[in-house]
Order: C-alpha cells, then sequence, then structure tokens
C-alpha cells in the first residue's frame, strides 16, 4: 500500500479533504495530513462549497479536520504520492515555497499527483502544469492556461488523468478522480 502525504490547510473544502482522506485509508493506504504552521493533533478549519444554482459556489462553515503528522517533521521524498484538496486553501499556501518545494518534488519523481478543484492553484505556483492538462473548479481556468496548461473542462463529475497528474472540478467527481488516483498508486 501507498504512504501518501495531503497537504491541506484552513478553509479547506470539507468533502475535498475528508472523503478523499478516509476513503485512501479505508482502502489501506497511510494518509499524512499537514499544514505548514501545524502539528499532528493540531486541526484545520473547512468550508463546505455547494452548488445551489447561484454564480459561483456557496460556502458554509464545515468540520474541524485532524491533522495527522506535524508539517515542520515531514519529508516529501518519504511519500509515494500526494493529494491536494481544493477550497480557499490553496490560495494561500501557494505563498509557502516549501509547500511548492514539496510538491515539485512529486513532479521530477513522477510520482502520482491527485488535484481537485482550486488545488490547480497550487499547481500553477509550482510552475507544473507546463503541457499539462488539468481540470479544476472554471474559475481557475485561468491559473491552469496561464501557467503553460491546457485546462480541461469537463462535466463536474468527471476527472481526467495526464501522465501522473488526476484532476477534476469539484467534489461531484470524487468516484472518478479517487478512481483514477488509485489506479496510478
Amino acid at each position: 500500500m501507498a504512504k501518501i502525504l495531503m497537504i491541506t490547510g484552513d478553509f479547506t473544502e470539507d468533502y475535498e479533504t475528508m472523503v478523499p482522506f478516509q476513503c485512501l485509508l479505508a482502502c489501506g493506504h497511510t494518509v499524512d495530513a499537514v499544514c505548514p504552521g501545524k502539528a499532528a493533533g493540531e486541526t484545520v478549519k473547512t468550508a463546505i462549497h455547494d452548488f445551489e444554482g447561484d454564480q459561483t459556489y456557496t460556502e458554509k462553515p464545515g468540520h474541524n479536520f485532524a491533522l495527522t503528522a506535524t508539517y515542520a517533521e515531514i519529508n516529501a521524498s518519504d511519500y509515494d504520492a500526494l493529494v491536494i484538496p481544493g477550497g480557499r486553501a490553496p490560495e494561500y499556501l501557494r505563498l509557502d515555497a516549501s509547500v511548492l518545494d514539496m510538491i515539485r518534488h512529486f513532479f521530477e519523481a513522477n510520482k502520482p499527483v491527485a488535484s481537485i478543484c482550486h488545488g490547480a492553484q497550487l499547481l500553477a505556483a509550482a510552475g507544473v502544469l507546463k503541457d499539462r492538462t488539468c481540470s479544476a473548479y472554471p474559475a481557475c481556468s485561468f491559473e491552469v492556461t496561464a501557467a503553460g496548461g491546457t485546462y480541461a473542462d469537463i462535466a463536474v463529475s468527471a476527472a481526467v488523468t495526464d501522465g501522473n497528474l488526476v484532476t477534476a472540478p469539484a467534489w461531484p467527481a470524487h468516484p472518478d478522480w479517487l478512481a483514477q488516483f488509485m489506479k496510478l498508486l
């Protein structure tokens, strides 16, 4: 089974954090969920994003998600794969050079990476999308193309794989996104 790193932060999308975390554990994988500046046992706040017919998603308070490892103590080379949830966390995590270095490690080593929704903001900031096909929440299509990638405009319930990268627009794609990711594991 794989040892998987999940990089998350405050106001990560609730489903996009908890569902893959629990699913991958249930399938026998080890998942270390980390957040810069926080230690194992501390929590990040989540936000629930829903699609209720408005011009964009709505946002409601979610749960507290317990981190399982201490960010300052991890080494990306110890992991077989990476998961990047969406939500609001990627917009500020992309300002952390150590996060971007970790993401680059997974691409340089050609390890599986699963990113969903606003996770594409981290991929773009890390400079790993050039000549790649990447799905994301439609509002992040600009970041994908500005980073040299091709934005995959797919159904909200679909996912796309390009080499070691599996991406999806939002949490309704969990079944397809996680199935494609687990094939790479």
